[in-house]
């Protein structure tokens, strides 16, 4: 990677050139062929999917978009003569607008049963001539403008629906931009340099906006969920941002201790670009665990989120090394440029917070074990309750119309007018249909249903639909245990003796069977993403304990996040304050790609941190030694990163879509767990408590495992650093690698390399302490010019 390096920052112009080709490729590919996504999220194979085929397959034509206008009045009835009159009008004037196929009214001879029993609401059904989620916008706009201009007079008019529910949601970009100009603070306060600042944030736009136009593209050969966008975007602003960050202080560290604009930028990314790519390794194999679920949407989305990551790694070490090389030494800020004027090249020792942490963490690893253990468990509680399901119009905020015409229809026609099943009966012969017409007697007595509408049967006579409207609400579990009543005991029982053959469907049954699905495949899922992650690990460090350990943080910290969005999302708790709406049911789809985006995300923080104290472990074998330094050198780094990644995902709760919202909140509160509970207490604790057994691996293992690693041990700087003088000197040593009191008298020592370190190197004499400064001794290999020694590690 440092040859790569060095070809990006001496063609510099070039690479800048070819991404900013990428991008405008790929938008002009966009703009010329759209984009094909799909908001059915359907699962093949289940009953209720095999319901809407046999109605599709009956009934062709039936698949455009349908939404409900709703009018309310409590003066009179809705059948007095001056409502009817305008709403007979309104109706009319709807059924002339572009893109309306039809609209169906409540007023006529017949009985339509549109009017509620009380006569105060009434409903009609609109049909779009464009299939449900390819409604034009302005189509939609034009309906609700034309229908709200009959209120008035006590006449309240609503529009509900999934193509009023789409427009109504934000076309903006303000959660993406609210979120970069979080990360732009936060990365100006930890760099102190505008150009420093913006690189990364360059960096991930370039990468992040590439992908997002891409997975346009990709709509077009494979299933892509219409969410896929929005979430890659969520991931590739978070990581990208990131990974630029872990590169660019390692840029600075070795600029401020004399290297060249190029030999440092070469040395960041043989570094931190190797971890970076590790890490960006780590969550697209995460990602892609979700295809072992074989849904076609879920496919769409792995391949969407991994296709951004990819990109974004690849524009941290190809883009960012060429952006370094062209703002040259003003990746530090004016200050730190003067003092490395005045005083000349210094190597960095670690004081301040970070440093004063990790001795405290080495001083009380079990206190601060057993708290960390604790807040993770009690964040972890609500999960229990979890509950699985679809939330609907009934979760919008109060003041929408949707949520509005949702509320008028529960309180006319019934909670469950909102949300009925749809019956389709396969049909053989004439005892069949006797059968099939019986049904709706033997339904209309079952505990449960409010009644029972709309019996028709297709003109060849093999189709009978059904509608049931059942007491309760959708999102109720009693209408879940209506569905299963229904399928085990009613229908079996009423179609005995024949070979009628009766499929319940709807929304509630279609999500009921996705959580079915869903749940069934989970222990797949989750062994499979696990189990990569950790022979990832184990490869990487050599050590049983490392992916234990690892496995079982990612768990916690997979838990906890759904502890709070349970909490935020099911019982509601700051939901109205951030204008969402009200608590509901979790969509089914959801525990799956956050269990897979926040393994990865996980274990990114996991490489970072674990790879520097490897490397410490390697030079001193010393586990405190190894785990206080790691802890120090990484804590300021990976905070900053935490913070970042937090301000990226919280700003996605101002989307305005509830999925994506849940999506930023879970994956927010996942990193702020991971990162100053998981990472900065329990971790190090548990390695002190450990000992030398976390690194220990069968010799037989060891054996058999290929060897790669992930950062490879920095050499010294080349130029020679300004030696302090003589007042400047401090009796005490650096904070970081402080020997304690049994080993201050301690004669220095030769550090045998551990078990696993690369053949070759030559043991150097260490403090036992460690070394002081955080030295390393110079490996030369093939990007310093020189031949690889022989055995030396594959690098990743």
């Amino acid at each position: 990677m440092a040859a790569l390096a060095r070809w990006c920052v001496r063609h510099r112009l070039l690479v800048v050139l070819l991404w900013l080709a990428a991008l405008g490729g790929t938008a002009a590919a966009s703009a010329v062929a759209g984009s094909a996504y799909s908001d059915d999220y359907g699962v093949p194979g289940t009953e209720s999917g095999r319901a809407a085929d046999l109605v599709q397959e009956a009934f062709p034509g039936q698949d455009g978009g349908r939404d409900t206008i709703v009018w309310h009045t409590d003066r009179g009835t809705v059948e007095a003569a001056g409502v009817e009159q305008r709403m007979t009008q309104t109706l009319e004037e709807a059924a002339e607008l572009p893109g309306v196929g039809s609209v169906t009214g409540p007023y006529g001879a017949a009985d339509t049963g549109r009017i509620s029993p009380d006569g105060h609401t009434a409903y009609a059904t609109v049909a779009f001539t464009a299939p449900s989620g390819e409604v034009a916008p302005e189509d939609v706009e034009r309906l609700v403008h034309t229908v709200q201009e009959a209120e008035g007079d006590g006449l309240r008019v609503e529009v509900g629906g999934s193509s009023v529910e789409q427009t109504g949601k934000p076309s903006g970009h303000t959660s993406e931009i609210v979120g970069v100009l979080a990360a732009a603070v936060v990365l100006f306060l930890a760099f102190g340099s505008l150009a420093a600042m913006a690189l990364p944030i360059a960096t991930a736009l370039v990468a992040t906006g590439t992908g997002t136009l891409a997975i346009g593209l990709l709509g077009h050969t494979m299933t892509v969920a219409d969410f896929a966008p929005m979430l890659g975007a969520l991931i590739g602003l978070g990581v990208g941002i990131d990974y630029a960050l872990f590169i660019v202080t390692r840029h600075r560290r070795g600029l401020r201790e004399g290297l060249s604009v190029g030999r440092a930028a070469e040395r960041a990314v043989a570094t931190s670009g190797r971890a970076v790519a590790f890490a960006g390794a780590t969550v697209c194999i995460a990602l892609l665990g979700m295809l072992v679920l074989r849904l076609d949407f879920l496919n769409g989305v792995a391949i969407a989120a991994s296709l951004t990551v990819l990109l974004t790694v690849a524009a941290s070490v190809t883009l960012l090394p060429a952006l370094l090389g062209v703002i040259g030494r003003r990746a530090l800020g004016r200050r730190e440029r003067r003092r490395l004027a005045e005083h000349g090249p210094r190597r960095e020792r670690h004081h301040g917070a970070a440093a004063r942490w990790s001795h405290f963490v080495e001083r009380h690893p079990k206190l601060l074990g057993v708290v960390a253990v604790a807040v993770m468990v009690v964040l972890a509680l609500p999960t229990f309750g979890l509950r699985l399901g679809t939330a609907d119009q009934g979760n919008h905020p109060p003041s929408s119309t949707t949520r509005q015409a949702y509320d008028l229809l529960a309180e006319g026609f019934g909670p469950g007018a909102n949300g009925p099943l749809t019956l389709v009966s396969e049909i053989g012969g004439a005892a069949d249909r006797q059968a099939f017409d019986e049904l709706s007697g033997t339904l209309r007595d079952t505990d449960g249903v409010a009644r029972v509408t709309g019996a028709a049967v297709d003109p060849g006579g093999g189709t009978g639909v059904l509608t049931v409207v059942p007491e309760s609400a959708p999102q109720d579990p009693e209408t879940s245990e209506l569905v299963e009543r229904l399928r085990t005991d009613v229908l079996p029982a009423a179609q005995d003796g024949t070979s009628l053959d009766t499929h319940v469907g709807g929304v509630t049954a279609g999500y009921d069977d996705f959580a079915d699905v869903v749940t069934g495949k989970l222990p797949l899922f989750v062994a499979t993403v696990i189990g990569c992650g950790s022979v990832l690990l184990l490869l990487a460090f050599r050590s049983v304990g490392i992916p234990l350990k690892a496995a079982v943080m990612n768990v916690l910290a997979v838990a906890s996040s759904f502890g709070v969005v349970v909490a935020v999302f099911q019982w509601g708790w700051g939901l109205g304050a951030l204008g969402l709406g009200s608590g509901g049911p979790i969509e089914p789809f959801l525990p799956v790609i956050m269990v897979s985006v926040l393994f990865g995300l996980s274990m990114d923080y996991q490489v970072f941190l674990v790879s520097r104290m490897y490397e410490e472990w390697r030079r001193t074998g010393d586990n405190a030694v190894a785990v206080r330094v790691g802890l120090a050198e990484t804590g300021r780094v990976i905070n900053s990163a935490a913070v970042i990644m937090i301000a990226v995902f919280g700003a996605f709760v101002l989307s305005g879509d509830r999925i994506i919202a849940m999506f930023g909140i879970g994956l927010a509160a996942a990193v702020a767990l991971d990162a100053f509970v998981l990472r900065t207490l329990l971790v190090p604790a548990l390695m002190h408590l450990l000992g030398g057994a976390n690194w220990w691996l069968p010799r037989r293992l060891d054996a058999l495992l290929p060897r790669i690693s992930i950062e490879p041990p920095e050499p010294e700087p080349e130029p020679q650093l300004k030696p302090e003088r003589e007042s400047e000197r401090k009796p005490e040593p650096g904070p970081v690698t402080e020997p304690g009191p049994a080993r201050e008298a301690a004669p220095a020592r030769e550090a045998a390399p551990a078990r696993g370190a690369a053949p070759g190197l030559v043991p150097v004499p260490v403090p036992a302490s460690g070394a002081e400064h955080g030295a390393v001794p110079e490996q030369r290999g093939p990007e310093d010019g020189e031949p690889a020694a022989a055995g030396s590690r594959t690098k990743v």
